[in-house]
């Protein structure tokens, strides 16, 4: 690969900084539900341990919340910067749900998250729950629009091309939000989102445990944590097998180039590969560990079904397109992505969902209530040190997403190669890739460090203000934040 190919440069500034951004994403949508059912809680109970947990969440949310805005910003630049040619292309459907997306979903969370914020001895318990419930909805519309948006790239729908072709222009924007693609996408990615929030819970709760801090508080928020951990799990096994049916329908080269099934295959042919090895230049398989018809049954929901391998997709793709095949071909390359980072993607996603949800059911045999032996050290420690893998499972799914669409920027519509920016010098990329990523190394560390110390300091000891004094109760919640 050329050092200074402006496409290169670009994918990769783009890939880095989506990465990056959706570091603060699943925390936000995962933990604003979190914070919404512990105050909640405490409206319902009045237990003051529920209030505790609000307020101690509640700062890691903000915190988390406001550094996903920061970067968030800088992904729709891009578009203009170094793929003008896809913004062209794209820009008449695009422009709806990113419309709605910054105008109604973003604005509508932004307000309720200030009533949350400032609203704590102004407004009454209900109406003030009801704010954070209002927020996180909001985050929940947001998090729709993008991937209603993003659907759209793998599976275009309700457009129709221009007169030359150069554009897409938008005919049914109910189709766009209605996309199968998007339908899937977004359960799947709340669950995972959920998990992650979960795990940070767990690890917050297990630290002070360790350390034999705040007892009550703490073993309740584990315990809560735990369960939402196994729960979202199963939710987001379920979204993700509905994910597959129509990836295979929408997108069979991706599905094909997560098995490595170079050669179409039927029924106990179509085995899901547990490991396998290919040839360097991903045209054949050597050798593979597998399980007989899995594959077939994950695809099709029948264990008799077909599945398309890759050589049957390119010559099937390349009759559909002559004129991109020949394009493709000139460059030593395929209608197929990269398989090994699509196969490999696609596993390290399960695997590290699979082991978060582990740890939270050993972890729940370990504190049941009638258990004979306190809960070792180490247990703890794993406790803690697990709360990056859901987070780790859904960058590589969004790998795996992104990466198994490739060589199209848009799914039989536009090449990747095709949306960069003509007139762009690569050094100006190679620049404004090595200033984000400087000052994104800057924000991840102040991130940490601001969500560390909130979570260290454990919960405050405050008074329930259903029994504080007037003045001590606004004194207490208006130094919260």
């Amino acid at each position: 690969m050329d050092l200074l190919d402006p496409l290169a440069l670009a994918r990769w500034q783009f890939g880095l900084t989506t990465l990056y951004h959706f570091l603060f994403v699943p925390l936000t949508l995962g933990m604003g539900l979190v914070v919404a059912i512990f105050q909640t809680a405490w409206v319902r109970t009045g237990n003051t341990k529920w209030l505790q947990l609000t307020r101690l969440f509640g700062k890691i949310f903000l915190i988390n919340f406001a550094m996903g805005l920061v970067t968030g910003i800088v992904q729709e630049f891009q578009f203009g910067m170094n793929w003008s040619d896809y913004s062209r292309f794209v820009g008449d459907v695009f422009g709806a749900p990113l419309a709605f997306e910054g105008l109604l979903a973003f604005f509508f969370e932004a307000t309720f998250i200030g009533l949350w914020i400032f609203g704590w001895d102004r407004l009454s318990k209900r109406l003030h729950l009801a704010t954070i419930w209002m927020a996180w909805i909001g985050a929940t519309m947001s998090a729709y629009f993008i991937l209603a948006a993003n659907a759209w790239m793998q599976n275009p729908v309700g457009y129709t091309l221009s007169a030359d072709g150069s554009r897409a222009e938008l005919t049914d924007f109910w189709a766009v939000l209605t996309n199968r693609v998007a339908l899937a996408t977004f359960p799947h990615t709340m669950f995972a989102s959920l998990m992650f929030a979960a795990a940070v819970v767990i690890a917050v709760a297990a630290w002070h445990l360790l350390r034999k801090q705040h007892l009550v508080v703490m073993r309740s928020a584990l315990r809560f944590g735990m369960w939402t951990m196994v729960i979202a799990f199963v939710g987001v096994a379920i979204a993700g097998d509905q994910l597959g049916l129509q990836m295979v329908a929408t997108q069979p080269m991706k599905m094909a180039a997560a098995e490595a099934l170079y050669n179409s295959a039927c029924g106990a042919n179509a085995s899901f590969s547990l490991f396998s090895l290919g040839t360097p230049d991903g045209t054949s398989e050597i050798w593979s560990l597998r399980v007989p018809y899995l594959l077939a049954f994950l695809s099709e929901h029948d264990v008799n079904a077909c599945v398309e391998g890759i050589n049957d997709l390119n010559a099937l793709y390349a009759d559909k397109w002559p004129a991109l095949a020949s394009v493709l071909s000139s460059q030593d390359s395929s209608f197929a992505p990269t398989v090994w980072i699509t196969y490999w993607s696609f596993r390290w996603m399960m695997g590290f969902g699979g082991l978060a949800a582990l740890v939270s059911v050993a972890g729940l045999w370990l504190t049941r209530k009638n258990a004979k032996r306190a809960v070792p050290t180490w247990a703890w420690r794993v406790a803690i040190w697990s709360a990056p893998l859901p987070l780790l499972g859904s960058l590589v799914g969004w790998v795996f997403t992104e990466m198994g669409r490739q060589p199209w920027i848009v799914f039989g519509l536009m090449l990747t190669q095709d949306g960069v920016s003509p007139n762009v010098p690569a050094w100006n990329v190679l620049l404004s890739l090595i200033a984000f990523t400087a000052v994104y190394a800057v924000l991840a560390v102040v991130e940490f460090a601001l969500i560390r110390k909130a979570a260290k300091a454990g919960p405050e000891p405050i008074p329930d203000p259903a029994t504080a004094s007037d003045d001590a109760d606004k004194n207490v919640l208006t130094t919260v934040y």
